[in-house]
């Protein structure tokens, strides 16, 4: 993923336009719990093709949970971000 590489250089890129990571965590943030990758991905897109965002989100999913930076739920329980299926929700990581 050599796209990448480009999110370290901040000031290169116009403010109102956020990475797909920035996305997800701006979603999460104002939501009061967890939500699908469905539902991120409607926040995301509400007009265009949000269908098409699901499995970049999974991914941006994965590298953000390893980061620390969200965490992904199966069956209302944290889930190994390298190893899990099936239906998913993502959350901020809890404050306590």
């Amino acid at each position: 993923m050599r796209h990448g590489m480009e999110m370290s250089q901040p000031d290169s890129q116009p403010s109102a336009v956020l990475s797909l990571e920035e996305s997800i965590l701006d979603v999460l943030s104002r939501a009061s719990g967890t939500l699908s990758a469905p539902e991120i991905a409607h926040a995301i897109t509400p007009e265009g093709d949000w269908h098409s965002l699901l499995m970049p989100i999974r991914r941006a999913a994965v590298a953000l949970a390893v980061a620390g930076r969200l965490v992904i739920y199966r069956k209302g329980k944290p889930a190994d971000p390298q190893d899990f299926r099936g239906v998913y929700r993502l959350g901020l990581p809890r404050q306590d």
